[in-house]
């Protein structure tokens, strides 16, 4: 199998800044698009930003030129760089990646981490 597991979120005032980083790990062949997702309360799930293995990135449009998203193929992680945090960047963090695994080849397979919270404080 595969586990993502993220790290970096924690409490932040206005204007500060938090990394994410989101390890994968276990039965992989290879990585295609990885990516974040964030959840606030009341609302629903909504990408942040994503990067293919060739380093493509597409952002949500309420955070280009403050969010970095970046990965590490030979770590098989990637990351998000989140400056002049808001108050409504608050929200859990999800990871993804979509996984071709050494057991499934032909086979691509969509894999979350457990989420990370974020908490911006105005």
């Amino acid at each position: 199998q595969v586990q993502l597991v993220e790290s970096g979120g924690g409490l932040v005032q206005a204007g500060g800044s938090l990394r994410l980083s989101c390890a994968a790990s276990g039965n992989i062949f290879s990585i295609n698009l990885m990516g974040w997702y964030r959840q606030a309360p009341g609302k629903q799930r909504e990408l942040v930003a994503r990067i293919t293995s060739d380093g493509r990135t597409n952002y949500v449009d309420s955070v280009p030129g403050r969010f970095t998203i970046s990965r590490d193929n030979a770590k098989n992680t990637v990351y998000l760089q989140m400056n002049s945090l808001k108050p409504e960047d608050t929200a859990v963090y999800y990871c993804l990646a979509d996984v071709t695994r050494s057991d499934a080849l032909g086979t691509m397979y969509r894999y979350w981490g457990q989420g990370t919270q974020v908490t911006v404080s105005s």
